[in-house]
């Protein structure tokens, strides 16, 4: 596993080391029951239960105190102030670390905070990162905005053979999606690491498409696995995280370090949120998954679709619209599906990249990798598949040009 020392990142200083704030456990979700030989929907259905031993509360309870006093003088019950740790928060932060089998998990406000956090803890200023061109729109933009104002060297690429190419020079870290938002394209994670070892570099994994349900990218060789948890692992449209965990105790000592300074930190109440969302993630994903298919199938047989994208996995799926439907019509006649931005919730929506969530990728380089104005995306939910086919056969219909 490749790792840097901290005194080659001008951010840190080595007279004040990362191990003054150390990674944080919630006492009572250490001790709890070993979960090592659990199987997944055993863990995610426990996640939170046996941490408040003092009531036996089979629920985590939201610890809403900003501060915690202390015994004494220079002495703490472990709580101190809730941007450094939160009990509910580190019960969270437990169950996801366990979900991913790293060694270490932190949520923070969203999961553009997750991106920004991995990327400037991990990469030194100056560093060379490898990044997907294809990747969420907020993510090309975000590193957009670090190359031209000369804090990083960013390689934007396209393909596992142009990923290769770009990795067989040094680099600092590797950055990619898998699938790709929205153009579904899938990543071999085992193999990337290999490359990006060889180049000394990290792998860092966006697996917010996919879940550990499906993926556990640090089983695979990557070093970090990053989600947007206000998609799937929230699951209701009701809570904004971001989480990052990593394989390696000495990156969390890192990031831990970097978010108690930066301090965007998940509050109590959305950590609670997160905790109630993952207990049902499996079925959801399963559900998402399966109701998917079976969109996938009526979309391929449709005359008014040019080309359907899907992994084969999860809820997302991409598909072009012929031209004989009016876009803006097809968008304003659904009535099971909602036409927005977001994705991984219980409902159904349609996203239309080109002029929402990948606005701001200029023109040519999404038609590089064939992002066109007539794609559109949808995010699958747990509604009864037939309505969601109805639904849409009805918007094409409506949408036609006659």
């Amino acid at each position: 596993m490749s790792t840097r020392p901290e005194d080659s990142n001008p951010a840190y200083d080595d007279r004040s080391t990362t191990r003054a704030v150390p990674i944080h456990h919630h006492p009572s979700a250490s001790a709890g029951p070993d979960t090592s030989a659990w199987g997944l929907d055993t863990v995610l259905a426990h996640v939170g239960t046996g941490t408040d031993p003092a009531t036996g509360a089979i629920t985590t309870p939201i610890h809403l105190s900003t501060a915690f006093g202390h015994p004494g003088l220079r002495q703490s019950t472990g709580y101190d102030y809730t941007r450094t740790a939160s009990p509910t928060r580190d019960v969270l932060q437990d169950a996801l670390a366990r979900l991913d089998g790293g060694a270490a998990s932190f949520v923070t406000s969203s999961g553009m905070a997750a991106i920004q956090l991995a990327v400037e803890t991990l990469a030194p200023f100056g560093s060379r990162i490898v990044a997907l061109e294809d990747l969420y729109g907020g993510t090309f933009r975000y590193l957009q905005v670090l190359a031209e104002a000369g804090a990083y060297e960013v390689d934007f690429v396209y393909g596992q053979q142009a990923l290769a190419e770009a990795l067989s020079r040094p680099a600092a870290l590797v950055l990619i999606e898998t699938p790709t938002n929205p153009m579904m394209e899938c990543y071999d994670v085992a193999a990337t690491a290999r490359l990006a070892r060889e180049a000394g570099a990290l792998l860092a994994v966006d697996n917010t498409f996919y879940t550990p349900a499906i993926l556990r990218p640090l089983d695979e060789g990557a070093d970090v696995a990053i989600y947007s948890a206000t998609k799937y692992l929230g699951g209701h449209n009701d809570v904004m995280a971001g989480v990052v965990t990593v394989a390696d105790p000495a990156l969390g000592e890192r990031l831990q370090y970097r978010l108690n300074t930066t301090g965007a930190t998940l509050g109590p109440f959305d950590s609670f949120l997160l905790l109630r969302g993952l207990k049902t993630l499996s079925l959801r994903m399963a559900r998402h998954e399966a109701n998917a298919k079976e969109v996938v199938a009526f979309l391929q047989a449709s005359p008014h679709v040019t080309r359907v994208l899907y992994p084969g996995h999860s809820g997302m799926v991409s598909f072009d619209l012929a031209e004989d439907v009016d876009i803006a019509t097809f968008l304003e006649s659904v009535r099971v599906f909602t036409f927005a931005e977001s994705l991984g919730g219980v409902e159904s929506l349609v996203t239309c990249p080109s002029v929402q969530t990948h606005a701001d990728v200029p023109p040519a380089t999404r038609a590089r990798y064939g992002l066109t104005d007539r794609l559109l995306r949808l995010s699958i939910g747990i509604e009864d598949p037939s309505d969601l086919v109805d639904d849409l056969r009805q918007a094409f219909e409506t949408g036609t040009r006659h």
